[in-house]
């Protein structure tokens, strides 16, 4: 509880001068009462009920004083509370899924099963930001949009193959992928619109140039982050031989990272290399660092006036004080 007016408790200090008052009041009474020996057998009568309830009027009286000055102190019920406004972040994933990422040069496991890994692992520290998913072999195909399901993102997420299972070309569209991105994120109304792009290879397929697809983002105030993957001079890709089972043959990808700097550049953004596993989960921890969820914390009290449950007392009490001392505890004088 919370005094608006504390200084109102100081009127406290007049109960006890009353109390002092009365009682010298009645003990001056007393000394300068004239005695006649003929009623000293009135002491001898028992007081009734109603003279033994007189000093009760008294203590209504003091009580009634105490709640109207709890009154004018202005009790209050005081509430805190706190509301978090989110700023939340608008997110595109853009993935390469073009034959090129079944190559095995992340510890056992194929590009794109180490890049699914490692974009569950950044959808899961990411906090209320709607997040889409596009895959682009030789054209680019949007395999969520927009949600805050992040559960179900990451089901769609696992069901990516390399060029969906035969359902798209093959080729590696970065331009197509860019503009899909930038599609669907051109009429948001976040303040951060980003995309982030992983690829293990060179623009050859689709219908946008990648520097055209760039410009058009930095349009619409979206930011696209490049990531490069894996490792220097290629990498062995597996093949089904009917004879022997599976098998590798060695292919030289080339990943045409000039391209991708000139996109990040001019979207205000960065490029990075991932040639391991490790490398890839610092990036995208790096991106999660620079494109925070900005939250605004707002505070404020809510009071409730508490004067009245001292003043409806108080009111009643002084009804009752007056209504008994002029009915059952009237002194006449």
């Amino acid at each position: 509880m919370h005094l608006q007016s504390p200084i109102f408790l100081s009127l406290f200090l007049i109960l006890p001068l009353l109390i002092i008052y009365f009682w010298w009041i009645r003990k001056y009474a007393t000394l300068h009462a004239i005695r006649f020996s003929e009623l000293e057998g009135v002491r001898q009568i028992p007081k009734t009920s109603a003279v033994k309830l007189l000093p009760l009027l008294k203590v209504i009286r003091f009580i009634v004083i105490a709640l109207l000055i709890f009154t004018l102190a202005r009790p209050q019920l005081s509430q805190s509370q706190e509301r978090r406004f989110v700023e939340g972040i608008h997110i595109f994933l853009a993935l390469d899924v073009s034959e090129s990422m079944r190559a095995e040069d992340f510890k056992n496991a194929n590009r794109l099963q180490t890049a699914k890994s490692v974009i569950r692992d950044f959808l899961r520290n990411r906090e209320s930001d709607q997040i889409g998913l596009v895959v682009f072999p030789g054209e680019s195909f949007t395999i969520c949009p927009l949600t805050l399901d992040y559960s179900f993102l990451i089901e769609r997420l696992d069901d990516v193959e390399i060029a969906m299972g035969g359902q798209l070309k093959d080729g590696t569209a970065i331009g197509d992928a860019i503009a899909t991105a930038t599609y669907r994120l051109r009429d948001s109304e976040a303040k951060t619109k980003i995309a982030i792009l992983l690829t293990d290879g060179e623009n050859n397929a689709g219908t946008i140039d990648p520097k055209t697809a760039a410009a058009l983002a930095q349009s619409f105030g979206i930011k696209v982050y490049t990531i490069g993957m894996g490792k220097e001079g290629g990498a062995r890709i597996p093949y089904e031989d009917t004879t022997f089972g599976k098998r590798y043959r060695e292919e030289l990808t080339y990943l045409d990272e000039g391209t991708l700097q000139q996109i990040a550049n001019t979207t205000g953004a960065r490029y990075f290399r991932a040639t391991d596993v490790e490398s890839l989960k610092n990036i995208y921890a790096e991106i999660d660092k620079l494109e925070k969820t900005k939250f605004k914390v707002v505070n404020w009290t809510k009071r409730k006036e508490l004067a009245a449950y001292f003043l409806i007392p108080a009111a009643l009490l002084l009804g009752l004080e007056i209504v008994l001392s002029n009915t059952v505890l009237r002194k006449i004088p």
